[in-house]
């Protein structure tokens, strides 16, 4: 069915099909820190984000799974369903970067030693939970027509996932002050990141009703200026970063060069992101969806 499952309160928290998933992740949330925790090798910037990531996604479901077993939700000023739906897709992208990242740190080969089993099962763990919360967006995901909740919809999803990467990007920027062709593409990742964040910011807080204006048509002129603005960004930024440049020898993990081949590839998925948000969009507010 097209039709997406909202978890009632009480005993539903639990229950019901997104109420067993949020179970699962949390369960294997806990259990990947907690086996991270125990080899006592997650120092660094790279180590203190994936515990930084398993942690919060536990305590963010713990939380929306209690507040719905005790049937606090409705006396929140948000939106929940957008709430639950913008987090289940951030703690996907999270736990996915986490699974990426903490092996390709963290385990070295060969892989014979007590830590790094542990280390091994913890991806492994981790990548489970991965699954449970992008299962959750499956079965939370609103159906064609439904605009309800506008962030468990296609182009309210792309929305977190748009920021989410634009959020990688800036992770990865490193002295572009002197060219401005990449001081372009600096200010297209945080203008479209700005936006994006207040349309998120602004739909669960519920506060897009009380736009002077048509929001559905605003939302596809933006995605349309977005895609523009990320297809110069696409082209323009290795064309300044790599002009006349090779690859460093030796180039480890920091190496700049290897920082901004990851931008351009993050910038083609935030176009690719921008392209699908205006084609979803564009067919919400002008295809009608029979009855």
């Amino acid at each position: 069915s097209w039709a997406a499952e909202v978890p009632p309160g009480g005993a539903g928290a639990l229950t019901s099909r997104v109420g067993i998933t949020r179970l699962f992740a949390i369960v294997l949330s806990c259990v990947a820190f907690s086996l991270v925790a125990s080899t006592e090798d997650y120092g660094g910037a790279y180590g203190t984000w994936c515990m930084f990531t398993w942690c919060f996604c536990f305590a963010v479901t713990v939380l929306i799974v209690l507040l719905e077993l005790l049937e606090l939700y409705p006396k929140l000023p948000l939106s929940w369903d957008d709430f639950t739906s913008a987090f289940s897709m951030l703690a996907a992208l999270m736990i996915f970067t986490t699974s990426v990242v903490y092996p390709s740190t963290f385990i070295t080969s060969p892989c014979d030693s007590d830590k790094c089993i542990r280390q091994a099962v913890a991806t492994a763990i981790s990548c489970l939970c991965f699954l449970a919360y992008a299962l959750e967006v499956g079965l939370t995901r609103a159906k064609p027509g439904d605009i309800s909740s506008f962030l468990s919809t296609v182009p309210g999803l792309l929305k977190v996932f748009e920021a989410y990467v634009a959020c990688l990007i800036f992770s990865l920027l490193d002295n572009v002050n002197s060219k401005p062709g990449l001081q372009w593409c600096v200010a297209v990742y945080a203008i479209c990141f700005v936006i994006t964040l207040l349309i998120i910011i602004l739909t669960v807080g519920r506060c897009l009703a009380y736009m002077p204006f048509p929001l559905e048509k605003m939302l596809v002129g933006y995605n349309a200026l977005a895609l523009v603005m990320y297809l110069t960004a696409t082209i323009l930024w290795p064309l300044y970063s790599f002009n006349n440049t090779s690859r460093p020898n030796p180039c480890g993990a920091n190496c700049w060069w290897n920082k901004r081949l990851g931008v351009t590839f993050l910038t083609i998925f935030n176009l690719l992101a921008y392209l699908v948000d205006l084609v979803y969009s564009t067919k919400m507010v002008f295809v009608p969806v029979p009855t």
